[in-house]
């Protein structure tokens, strides 16, 4: 719970309630609840280790908790559900750029290096349900529950997410059905998220994604716009005939980063890697990476009228 307080702290400190109640009015009467205490309870209520509106009635009875945050009570999951309920998605759009007033005080605080390049990394991720009576209920890829079949997906949720990776904050989140693909409507929160740090003072901006990011619609105006980006793009036919015609001189060894450093200087034994051992005494394949290389040419895509360095990595 001490965390839970310090939350709060930082709450008051940098004026968030007042950010929310300004920026994202709901009520035209607050009795007695304001917009801000219905959305940092609910957060505060994932805080604490809540996955539903309905662990709020654990939190509105618990002492300690209502200490931490110095509140004499919190809504109930009824009126907080009657609150959600109110949202239109202008008014999320709101509640979001509420949230970016005190996000842009702290950016201040930090060394002018900090300024030097944000890096804007869009992805989608797949909500999983917790249900267990839902019609149509299933598993995907990753072993999640939810929803696999078309029709039914449109009951689970697959949320655009935008993110300021130099420090993994969310700095825009679109709400989808599940059968919507990972790249819809990305490019209008890339612009909106390259504003933001433009405004906050980022000399550099760089866009980040897989390959459903890869809209060649929008690279031409965004490289005229001085944004930087980096997507992947598919395997597609025209792209792996120029690879494989490339010269060998035009390939280089791929160096990697070390994941780890070594700060005291001492070579240690390395322990053994059971998982290897594992799939040698099963005699399963046992794929090794040996080497790396990386290729860069100059290519033109569907849409685009610069030519864009490419870069095509194989490995061996």
């Amino acid at each position: 719970m001490w965390g839970i307080g310090v939350a709060q702290q930082l709450v008051r400190q940098l004026g968030i309630a007042k950010s929310i109640n300004r920026g994202c009015p709901i009520f035209k009467f607050r009795m007695p609840y304001s917009e801000a205490d219905h959305v940092l309870k609910i957060a505060f209520n994932l805080f604490a280790g809540g996955t539903c509106l309905e662990h709020l009635e654990l939190r509105r009875n618990d002492e300690a908790y209502l200490d931490a945050l110095g509140a004499q009570r919190i809504p109930d999951p009824t009126t907080a559900g009657d609150f959600c309920r109110r949202f239109s998605e202008a008014q999320i759009q709101q509640l979001m750029d509420a949230l970016h007033e005190p996000r842009l005080k702290v950016w201040k605080q930090q060394p002018d290096s900090f300024f030097d390049l944000a890096i804007i990394e869009g992805d989608g991720t797949m909500v999983e349900t917790h249900g267990e009576k839902k019609e149509g209920i299933g598993m995907n890829y990753k072993r999640q529950w939810g929803p696999p079949q078309a029709v039914s997906m449109r009951r689970c949720r697959h949320p655009l997410v935008m993110t300021l990776a130099n420090t993994r904050e969310v700095l825009y989140l679109a709400n989808r059905s599940g059968n919507r693909p990972s790249h819809e409507d990305a490019a209008g929160y890339f612009d909106r998220s390259v504003r933001l740090c433009r405004d906050a003072g980022f000399r550099r901006v760089r866009l980040r994604g897989d390959t459903d990011f890869s809209q060649t619609t929008h690279l031409d105006r965004w490289h005229d716009d001085g944004v930087e980006f980096v997507f992947g793009m598919d395997a597609m036919r025209d792209l792996v005939e120029i690879a494989e015609n490339l010269p060998n001189s035009a390939w280089k060894e791929l160096k990697r980063k070390p994941k780890t450093v070594n700060k005291t200087r001492k070579t240690r034994t390395k322990r053994p890697n059971f998982k290897e051992q594992f799939v040698v005494e099963k005699k399963y394949q046992n794929k090794i990476l040996e080497q790396e290389f990386v290729a860069e040419f100059d290519y033109s895509p569907p849409h685009v009228v610069a030519r864009i360095a490419w870069s095509c990595c194989e490995s061996r």
